[in-house]
């Protein structure tokens, strides 16, 4: 008889940690159509703190994943966190995902349009009483997003993981080093350009995936957004995380955060890459990473988060 209660148990408890991880989804209206996004909720429902997980760049959505490859990584940051009684809301990008009718088209895309999104759904959180404080937190570009869309309503912690700490300009020219050299010298004048917010009609044909014509507006609407002049309007406390083995973003970018806010604490992961996996420096085999749903976060992140949080 007692084994059969505690099988009984053991399913019950199996069915509502299903339960809990499916989490609801929620529906933002905006005036250019609907974006979606999951509200994980901890069975201890009042009082809890609540986090908002902001994506990076690219197709990027809810989970962390995009057409191309599938890691999972804010998944299971969401559902880690979860695990530890903070709940979390995650959500699809305008033109993502469940998201994709809220797309703007790309010629009228801006950056303030993702800062303008992140607004809206703090707002949302800051309505529900339930939650005893509103952490974001900004992955990779979703950094920048997180700590300008903080500092316009109200917010009570900042967790910058992966962020940048230069504006897009410097990084895309320091990535863009990795190429044959030819590629640099005709993308510099470009750049030079669009960081004066100045268009380009020809485009060499070969950096128009990079520089079309289309997406050049939203290029200079971000670029004119510092990391480091943004961080320093925040006045609550900031925690930034940063990976070894990244190799989208440097300790140099976590550096310039921390040292531009006194208000900051730097937490350095050894052999944590870009999209928060154990991962060697290795380009290949950093990269294989990207492609493995299935690969746990780096060990030691949720607790820095937790113990921040907490």
């Amino acid at each position: 008889m007692t084994k059969r209660i505690f099988t009984i148990l053991a399913i019950l408890f199996l069915i509502l940690n299903v339960y809990a991880q499916k989490g609801e989804n929620i529906i933002l209206e905006t005036r250019t159509g609907n974006l979606e996004g999951t509200l994980l909720i901890p069975t201890k429902n009042k009082n809890i703190p609540v986090a908002l997980i902001i994506a990076g760049s690219g197709p990027t959505d809810r989970d962390g994943n995009n057409p191309y490859m599938k890691n999972n990584s804010l998944k299971m940051l969401a559902t880690a966190l979860l695990e530890n009684g903070i709940a979390t809301l995650r959500y699809d990008k305008r033109g993502i995902g469940a998201s994709k009718d809220a797309g703007i088209q790309e010629s009228d895309l801006r950056f303030e349009n993702y800062i303008d999104d992140a607004i809206q759904w703090i707002e949302f959180l800051n309505l529900e009483n339930q939650f005893s404080e509103i952490i974001v937190i900004g992955h990779s570009e979703g950094s920048l997003i997180g700590m300008i869309a903080s500092q316009q309503t109200k917010v009570d912690k900042f967790i910058s993981i992966a962020g940048m700490g230069k504006p897009a300009a410097v990084l895309i020219k320091e990535q863009l080093k990795s190429q044959p050299s030819f590629v640099l010298e005709e993308s510099l004048p470009i750049l030079q350009k669009l960081e004066k917010g100045e268009t380009i009609d020809l485009v060499p044909q070969m950096l128009k995936p990079l520089f079309r014509p289309s997406v050049q507006p939203y290029m200079i609407s971000w670029f004119k957004y510092d990391p480091k002049k943004e961080i320093v309007k925040l006045h609550i406390p900031i925690l930034i995380v940063q990976g070894t083995t990244d190799i989208q973003v440097s300790i140099e970018d976590a550096n310039i955060l921390l040292n531009a806010n006194s208000k900051a604490k730097l937490e350095i992961i050894k052999g944590m890459n870009h999209i928060l996996k154990e991962s060697e420096l290795d380009r290949q085999k950093n990269l294989q990473t990207y492609n493995q749903p299935d690969l746990p976060l780096k060990s030691g992140l949720i607790d820095i988060i937790i113990s921040f949080v907490k």
